[in-house]
């Protein structure tokens, strides 16, 4: 019987290099530290089993893709974490300053709000009336992309980010 938390060295490869590719193509870099990063992506293929979804593996997920939808590898806050402190809450992702040694890496804030704070900020969430657009303008939450269609891609061009985790921005 095969526990939901084995994952085999093969599984933590393949995604490890598929993280790697794409990063690669969309100028994100991979922890250098490779044990590291593939802890981490074991971690991301545990939550996939456990949840249903690639959950970020250093936050505790509810369960409910809904309500996560924010620390879904990659997660809203990688990016601004990257900028201001050259890593991703989690040290998956890093920048290019901290790749060549320009920046060392050191403990990095939670950014993500309470649990108080986002129900707060989703009941006082309204979206914006589009004038006279002829589509609605979709943002990633995750890297900012913008697009104007009538829904939302099925993954964001930019970084990989799947349409769950766009917001209807005008």
């Amino acid at each position: 019987m095969s526990d939901r938390n084995d994952v085999s060295e093969e599984e933590v490869n393949a995604l490890y290099e598929q993280l790697l590719r794409e990063g690669k193509k969309s100028g994100y870099h991979l922890n250098l530290d490779v044990g590291f990063a593939k802890e981490l992506v074991k971690g991301l293929l545990i939550n996939q089993r456990r949840y249903g979804y690639v959950a970020c593996p250093c936050r505790l997920a509810s369960g409910n893709k809904a309500e996560d939808l924010d620390i879904t590898c990659p997660c809203d806050y990688r990016d601004p974490d990257l900028v201001q402190y050259g890593a991703c809450y989690c040290a998956l992702y890093v920048s290019q300053a901290v790749l060549a040694g320009k920046k060392t890496l050191a403990s990095i804030p939670e950014r993500r709000p309470s649990s108080d704070e986002r129900a707060r900020s989703k009941s006082t969430d309204s979206p914006q009336g589009t004038g006279s657009l002829a589509y609605a303008v979709w943002r990633c939450k995750v890297c900012g992309y913008l697009c104007a269609r009538e829904q939302p891609p099925g993954i964001c061009p930019i970084c990989k980010a799947t349409k769950e985790r766009f917001e209807r921005f005008v």
